[in-house]
């Protein structure tokens, strides 16, 4: 199990190593959550409650380089559910925010792999918004608001496609009967939840943050997050 758990993680460092160099559109980095989720849920099916209760808990934080909360930060508590993790948001000395994955090592790995895709979609996905008809159209004093609105547009498209993806992966039941990849699920949340109360780490949640938009600008981001169509993962990066 622990090999397969070695393996597991190598893959998705990969994966992430390679996707951060070439850069993803939107589609694109939620085609590459389905087939980590799918990576997971095959591992999954292989594991026994007591090999999950070897695995230790553990941490990774992700830095922003920003000292303000922006419309991708909506984006961090669904990627974190995604792959049955918990997330915080820290700020550092000098005031930049970080978020931190915590969960089971593969887990966080996903994480972490996912919101590294989600801040590449959003980076293409932004300058091809302000090199289309409504940005150009928008006077130069209004142009940072329409950005910020296509943003906000685009992160609710994002975890509405995130959330669509999780419910399709956890009614999926296995051909001929048994244990499905998430059978674990409930297992893998109690001990995360005993980790942090041995921690002493107790989350709030955020309240939702209030922005002004513009209307076409929002509708735009949200188109974008609703281009995608289901379709089979990212190929095969070698044997799994």
């Amino acid at each position: 199990a622990n090999a397969d758990l070695d393996k597991l993680v190598q893959r998705i460092q990969a994966l992430r190593a390679k996707t951060v160099e070439q850069g993803c559109t939107e589609q694109e980095a939620l085609a590459a959550a389905e087939k980590v989720a799918e990576l997971l849920d095959r591992y999954g099916l292989s594991l026994s409650e007591l090999d999950l209760r070897q695995q230790a808990c553990e941490g990774i934080g992700v830095e922003t380089g920003r000292k303000r909360r922006g419309p991708i930060d909506d984006c961090m508590t669904t990627i974190a559910a995604f792959f049955d993790c918990r997330v915080w948001a820290e700020t550092n000395p000098d005031e930049t925010l970080r978020y931190v994955f915590f969960g089971m090592p593969a887990d966080v790995q996903a994480s972490v792999y996912l919101h590294d895709l989600i801040t590449l979609a959003f980076s293409s996905e932004t300058a091809a918004f302000q090199a289309g008809p409504i940005y150009r159209k928008t006077p130069s004093g209004g142009r940072r608001t329409a950005t910020t609105s296509f943003q906000a547009g685009l992160a609710q498209g994002i975890i509405g496609k995130l959330n669509a993806l999780q419910r399709e992966r956890d009614s999926v039941a296995p051909s001929g009967g048994g244990a499905s990849g998430r059978a674990l699920v409930p297992v893998k949340e109690s001990l995360i939840d005993a980790e942090m109360d041995r921690l002493g780490l107790n989350l709030r949640r955020r309240g939702a943050t209030r922005r002004y938009v513009q209307r076409d600008a929002y509708g735009a981001g949200q188109e974008a997050g609703e281009r995608f169509e289901y379709r089979p993962g990212i190929a095969e990066q070698g044997g799994a």
